[in-house]
């Protein structure tokens, strides 16, 4: 096939259409693209086989996105009408280590705190959800519960008996429920006993999981913020490497204020939010198929557009949520093709693309990562 010398690079027209499809700047697409062969690094001899022909063209994206990529190279391959094959494009997703103020955990490329103003939003489990979604969407995910005084994650995993287990009485292996890693002060502390610790000692132990586990290589680590914007929150901005922010709200005004004060917070320690999730935005009737607003309408859309910031997701209101959360079998393991885990997939998809577009690489990209520990404990 003949071109004049004026048609545009091959990369540069990929990466318009790739703007076009995600809504973003050609100059960001262009990063993406590459027609370069696959060098391996130990030979340095061209890698050519079935999956990566000879003159093979490679998008890799930066945010997970693996339930989508087809479509991706669906889309891609009918705006060049023939100028490359299916075989000739390759489509795959490497999520970067995003730049901190403090130094990395080790094997923990991004932080990621789930946080809200108030109690009684639904952020747990919208954590516990976005951690499997990403996982579904091709990251390598682990969750840690910051909520000193009131755990539950290990009541959504279905765990609550493990306990993380130490060879050298230092260092703690997390736990893994469904392919998830996790710790928590619920699997220290005994489910019975209450946690009556003042604020610097419950920050001290939020300090202490974060270290001294174990954690494999993670893209990820959600972390379920407790409510508010206490000891706890200013301990997770100010000595915890965190990547990024995301603020759960339901759309009534008392919960907006507060979302409020949890966006100002990681404003003002220098923690960028990534979005907020609405949760408990409608309820659809399951007879009739009918939505009631319950708690308002688009009161996490006008906060999103008041502070620059996108709505991430819409979550609704619904009892099989609820359900699976207090039976410890997580709603995207147990039901991954249902309306409502393609909601939490969306919105983990948008989380992920938002960090990529917000947060600079580290510098350093692989200099904490030291490999997968030996012996994560699995439970389920």
């Amino acid at each position: 096939m003949f071109f004049s010398r004026k048609a545009k690079p091959l990369i540069d027209r990929v990466a318009a259409i790739l703007a076009s499809y995600f809504s973003v700047e050609a100059t960001i697409t262009a990063k993406w693209c590459s027609d370069k062969l696959d060098v391996d690094k130990a030979t340095d001899a061209v890698k050519v086989d079935d999956t990566n022909p000879a003159n093979a063209f490679t998008i890799s994206l930066p945010f997970c996105y693996k339930t989508q990529q087809a479509n991706v190279k669906a889309h891609v391959l009918e705006a060049l009408k023939g100028e490359l094959t299916e075989q000739q494009l390759i489509v795959s997703q490497h999520i970067a280590s995003g730049e901190t103020k403090n130094p990395a955990v080790n094997n923990i490329k991004n932080i990621i705190a789930v946080a809200s103003g108030k109690g009684g939003v639904g952020k747990s489990t919208t954590s516990i959800n976005l951690a499997f979604a990403l996982m579904q969407e091709g990251a390598n995910v682990g969750i840690l519960d910051a909520d000193i005084y009131g755990p539950s994650v290990p009541i959504m995993l279905g765990n609550t008996d493990a306990h993380p287990h130490s060879s050298d009485n230092k260092h703690m292996q997390p736990l893994s429920a469904h392919g998830l890693v996790a710790n928590s002060i619920g699997y220290l502390v005994p489910q019975e006993d209450a946690a009556v610790w003042r604020g610097p000692m419950a920050s001290r132990a939020l300090k202490q999981l974060i270290d001294e586990t174990l954690w494999p290589v993670l893209d990820y680590l959600i972390v379920d913020m407790p409510p508010g914007t206490g000891d706890i929150q200013l301990t997770m901005a100010q000595q915890v490497p965190l990547t990024a922010a995301v603020v759960v709200t339901t759309p009534q005004d008392l919960a907006l204020a507060d979302a409020q004060k949890g966006i100002s917070m990681f404003e003002k320690v220098g923690v960028p939010v990534l979005g907020l999730v609405e949760n408990m935005s409608y309820y659809q009737c399951r007879a009739c198929g009918a939505k009631d607003y319950v708690f308002s309408k688009d009161g996490g859309e006008i906060l999103a557009e008041r502070h620059g910031l996108p709505l991430l997701g819409q979550l609704p209101l619904d009892i099989t949520v609820r359900e699976h959360a207090d039976a410890g079998t997580p709603l995207l393991v147990s039901a991954p093709d249902s309306p409502l885990s393609e909601s939490y997939r969306e919105a983990a998809r948008a989380l992920s693309m938002q960090l990529a577009l917000t947060v600079a690489p580290r510098t350093q990209q692989n200099k904490h990562i030291k490999g997968d520990p030996i012996g994560v404990a699995s439970k389920l």
